[in-house]
């Protein structure tokens, strides 16, 4: 049995190594890339379970798994927003080669595609070509296993960890950016407006390019339909407003005026370029295809 700590995020496991040569005092410590979403690693996950289903599902999962060697290495797109249409946005295991063919690191993500289009534009000259092994059954054990066996497999064959993948190495994680405020229609609710509320509304959408009124703050969401409106705007790398359609002191009957205004009843509502795109259902349908990248650019 062998223990490996892998960081950021922190996940320990225990499970058989793939390789019987390799022992627990020479496991390196490696890291790997979650990509922001609903779906952040943040808890301890033991492959070593009582639930033996669950550990034979890890193992059958690791061995439909292609080898990293066998696995064909493909061109990443020049354009991040090209990425989500020609490689698969489904749950997996990735490895990122240079221009050399050097591999670089390698990452699992809940959508494939989006982390590869992110890495591409925080560091694109890394990111020449990719391996992809999509995860039929992405439960964390089974991710974490699938990336368990490309890791050794490289280690096996180099003797090296991946740069990436390096304990202190943070080229590959995503730094959170500095949230904007959330904007507010109002001076406060006692102050006589010059203009209808509702004119308010409509200037707001047609001079920002994407509007999220939501419930909550940007940074607290009030609702999980909100939180996840949030996390897949902020995951596309989208600059957007955001109004709290709950703040009665600064946004004042802002729900019911908006709800005429769009004539959409539920909340969050998204508008781009102007036109309401719809609520949380249709931007989660559209994320999941790929559409977004090209919507946003329009």
């Amino acid at each position: 049995m062998a223990t490996i700590n892998l960081s950021p995020p922190q996940i320990s496991f225990s499970c058989r190594r793939l390789s019987s040569s390799s022992s627990s005092r020479n496991a390196p410590t490696l890291s790997f890339y979650s990509r922001f979403s609903p779906s952040h690693y943040s808890l301890s996950v033991s492959l070593k379970h009582r639930n033996n289903t669950i550990k034979h599902r890890c193992l059958i999962t690791a061995s439909a798994l292609k080898n990293l060697s066998e696995t064909e290495l493909v061109p990443v797109p020049a354009a991040p927003e090209e990425v989500s249409g020609k490689l698969p946005s489904d749950s997996g295991v990735y490895a990122i080669f240079d221009k050399n063919d050097e591999l670089q690191f390698i990452g699992i993500s809940r959508n494939i595609a989006a982390s590869l289009s992110a890495h591409l534009k925080s560091v694109p000259e890394l990111c020449c070509s990719v391996k992809v092994g999509v995860v039929s059954d992405p439960d964390r054990a089974a991710l974490t296993q699938a990336w368990k066996s490309w890791m050794e497999e490289h280690i096996k064959a180099t003797g090296n960890v991946p740069p990436g993948n390096e304990s202190g190495n943070a080229t590959w994680i995503r730094q959170p950016a500095k949230k904007k405020p959330d904007l507010r229609l109002t001076p406060g609710r006692h102050v006589q407006l010059a203009v209808p509320l509702e004119e308010l509304v409509d200037k707001l959408v047609k001079e920002n390019k994407v509007v999220a009124f939501i419930k909550g703050s940007r940074s607290a969401p009030l609702c999980g339909f909100s939180q996840r409106v949030i996390g897949i705007l902020e995951s596309e790398g989208v600059d957007y407003e955001s109004i709290d359609v709950l703040d009665e002191e600064y946004n004042f009957g802002l729900r019911e005026t908006l709800k005429k205004y769009s004539n959409w009843p539920t909340f969050p509502q998204i508008f781009v370029n102007g036109e309401l795109v719809g609520g949380c259902d249709i931007l989660t349908s559209m994320y999941e295809r790929g559409e977004l990248a090209g919507l946003f650019k329009k």
